[in-house]
């Protein structure tokens, strides 16, 4: 049985219950002509991809008195808008798509980044204390933490004493790392060491949370330490990274003040391509305490911080000396 008799067993079932039936919408003739919001319509159909640029731009109020207005408003957000009421009841579409969104936001979760791809970009791989997903999810304290493996790998392999030290893990959200890693980690290694910074070797820390990368400094003897992670999903959005930056974190003194965190990089968020110059601060440091790049008078407090655009493509490290 295909849709089209699908449709005509739908429409029969709806004339014998005296109900209006809706007339099948032609297709569109015009070749090559660019994808446009859906007009105004309260036909829905069943052969629709709820995942399809078609169905976001659904519009799904009836009878609307400026439709050009809905068309417009539907056309400049992503957000749930247009969709309609039956009732007091969501239409079955609008319903539709968020339970598809919602099952998109939790497969990302459970998801795994697949070890051939952390191998293709020539990363270190580590893991933090947990050993698979469900424990990763229930014992976010054990995700703070590296394993013993770990913590040899990194003395063993990576460069000490680095000016900044970068670090990507998959969080709650293996879309994001796999999504934005081209452009965003290549481009943010060539700016740092452009800027002549002193770059630690970048590596992979699988089941990882935020805080983890205050171990991660105090092992390396890191000055700053750049955490690029997967959010948490929100529903239909499952390509959200966040950096999280901290200047000489350490295990017992580093709080969660202490961390610069730029969210929403994504391709309809924070796009990796836009160019909008960010300042990330690492918390006011002890007197005589050294910068990213250069030692002043221990008589002076300094604030030293890193300023990037969010596509991380121009990095420059510089000194905020305040009294």
């Amino acid at each position: 049985m295909d849709q089209k008799q699908i449709e005509e067993i739908v429409r029969s079932v709806m004339a014998s219950m005296g109900q209006d039936v809706p007339q099948p919408v032609a297709p569109s003739t015009q070749a090559g002509a660019k994808p446009q919001c859906a007009a105004p319509t309260v036909t829905e159909s069943c052969a629709l991809d709820l995942g399809s640029a078609e169905a976001k731009a659904w519009i799904g109020v009836e009878n609307p008195h400026r439709a050009d207005v809905l068309t417009e408003l539907r056309r400049s957000t992503a957000a749930r808008v247009c969709t309609g009421r039956a009732g007091p009841r969501p239409r079955t579409q609008a319903l539709l798509r968020f339970l598809a969104d919602h099952s998109r936001s939790k497969d990302t979760v459970l998801k795994e980044v697949p070890e051939e791809w952390v191998k293709a970009q020539g990363l270190l791989e580590v893991r933090s204390e947990i050993s698979d997903k469900n424990l990763y999810l229930t014992r976010p304290d054990m995700g703070r933490r590296l394993s013993p493996e770990a913590i040899d790998a990194l003395k063993s392999q990576c460069v000490m004493n680095p000016d900044v030290q970068v670090v990507v893990s998959d969080g709650l959200s293996t879309d994001a790392i796999t999504a934005n890693y081209e452009e965003i980690l290549p481009p943010l290694l060539a700016g740092l060491k452009q800027a002549g910074l002193n770059v630690g070797t970048p590596f992979f820390v699988r089941y990882g949370r935020v805080k983890i990368e205050d171990q991660i400094g105090e092992i390396l003897g890191a000055k700053v330490v750049i955490l690029l992670v997967g959010e948490r999903p929100g529903l239909g959005q499952s390509e959200s990274l966040s950096c999280y930056a901290v200047y000489s974190p350490r295990v017992a003194t580093t709080v969660e003040a202490d961390r610069t965190c730029i969210s929403n990089i994504h391709q309809g968020g924070d796009a990796a391509s836009r160019s909008r110059r960010r300042d990330c601060g690492f918390g006011q440091t002890d007197a005589g305490a050294e910068s990213v790049r250069h030692q002043h008078d221990p008589l002076r407090r300094h604030h030293a911080c890193i300023r990037f655009d969010s596509t991380f493509s121009d990095c420059h490290a510089r000194d905020c000396l305040r009294e």
